[in-house]
């Protein structure tokens, strides 16, 4: 039987060591791209995958809701934030009837226009829906954003803005995303 404490003080000091060394300069960037695009009245799309799904949502919360709370500016404004796997019937529609590889891309066809941001959310930087909608994002013009890891997979090379992760485990990258979610909502709430 392994020794739980051992566990979890193995993994808290992983996690610190790769947060201690990550980039700060895409985070930065991000949220130069996140208050123009508030300022602009532009939509911001995120998605992924699995837990990388879950970010997505999360931070529709954050960008809709979370940067008004306590908001020392009055008639601040919210951003345009739309989780493209918030919609599972839409979702569903494109993995069945087409293929699960465009349920990113199709939406952003539907409902993106240029100059509007993509979040593409891929611990591995490799999931082919989260790649095909980051094209898709580029060739309409939108500014691209990824967060990863793995030393930024495919992905890397797709975004305008990459964070990527100092780490290989899939459970510290997630970890690392919503800690990234929780920075550019702090700055977006300050703004």
């Amino acid at each position: 039987m392994p020794d739980d404490k051992q566990l979890i003080e193995t993994y808290l000091s992983n996690l610190v060591q790769e947060l201690q060394s990550a980039p700060r300069e895409p985070v930065l960037q991000m949220i130069e791209v996140l208050r123009k695009a508030r300022t602009e009245k532009k939509h911001i799309f995120t998605f992924g995958n699995g837990g990388s799904s879950a970010t997505a949502d999360i931070m529709g919360v954050a960008f809709q809701k979370g940067v008004l709370r306590d908001s020392p500016l009055p008639g601040r404004q919210n951003l345009r934030f739309i989780s493209l796997t918030a919609n599972m019937p839409v979702f569903s529609a494109w993995a069945n009837d087409s293929a699960y590889d465009v349920v990113f891309s199709e939406q952003l066809k539907s409902l993106a226009d240029a100059g509007d941001v993509v979040i593409g959310i891929s611990a591995s930087g490799n999931s082919p829906n989260v790649l095909n909608g980051l094209k898709t994002a580029r060739e309409m013009g939108l500014t691209t954003i990824g967060l990863t890891g793995f030393q930024g997979g495919k992905m890397k090379d797709l975004c305008d803005i990459c964070y990527v992760h100092p780490s290989n485990d899939m459970e510290r990258i997630e970890d690392a995303a919503l800690i990234v979610n929780h920075l550019l909502l702090h700055a977006l709430r300050q703004a």
